[in-house]
């Protein structure tokens, strides 16, 4: 669809095709590969408050708390056999060994009997501590590449995050922003999962040369569904 619909109309998740695989954009910001059996998330940041507190900058404490609650829901619908974590898990290289006690034992339950990667972000670029899981730059599965940051030029197959992208609609004067999942068919940069987190219009020249406008699709992450929104929508 070319335009934003009413929220009842919205469907929970959109099957995309990505390099030659098809996979599900999750209204709550994951990707789904059922033939690899593969989820994806990006940009947990998670223990962001408390890094911010470490600096003297008070917010408030329930960030890691909200995020695991959500990463939690969509692990349980999927139960996937493996978990993409594409970088900015942690905040900050001390939030993994910061983390509370009862958060860490909620994230082991998450990872456990799951074949987990923690990809290396620019805020976390290296592995967490006393966490399981396999720590990597990037990882490149049946035609696709996992990475945090994405790279400059053509890049068939890659899926990345590090942008936090967001799509920006105009309709009847009224101008609607939101998470998004940003994709022309050859790559894919994930929305942020983390409960406190921004976000960046799509349009943005940060996004300069990664899509052929011509091709891009914002799927828009609404309250209950996913919105697809042709290139040419975009503000």
């Amino acid at each position: 669809m070319n335009s934003l619909a009413p929220a009842t109309d919205a469907s929970p998740a959109l099957t995309i095709e990505l390099a030659r695989q098809s996979a599900m954009c999750d209204w709550r910001g994951v990707l789904f590969f059922a033939d690899l059996d593969l989820l994806v998330v990006s940009d947990l940041h998670l223990e962001k408050g408390a890094a911010f507190a470490r600096r003297g900058r008070m917010l408030p404490p329930y960030d890691t708390a909200a995020t695991l609650k959500r990463l939690g829901g969509v692990i349980a619908d999927y139960d996937p056999g493996i978990v993409i974590s594409l970088g900015d898990s942690f905040h900050d290289h001390d939030g993994a060994a910061e983390m509370p006690e009862p958060f860490r034992e909620e994230l082991a339950g998450l990872m456990a009997k799951r074949d987990w990667h923690w990809i290396a972000g620019n805020h976390d670029p290296a592995p967490p501590a006393d966490l399981p899981g396999h720590a990597s730059q990037e990882i490149a599965i049946d035609g696709l590449t996992f990475r945090h940051e994405p790279a400059r030029g053509a890049a068939p197959g890659e899926i990345a995050g590090h942008l936090h992208p967001a799509a920006r609609v105009v309709r009847r004067g009224r101008a609607v922003r939101r998470a998004c999942f940003a994709c022309d068919g050859s790559r894919l940069v994930m929305p942020a999962f983390g409960s406190l987190t921004g976000t960046l219009n799509v349009l943005d020249r940060a996004f300069a040369g990664l899509f052929a406008r011509e091709r891009l699709t914002a799927y828009m992450l609404g309250r209950k569904g996913i919105y697809a929104i042709a290139g040419s929508m975009l503000r």
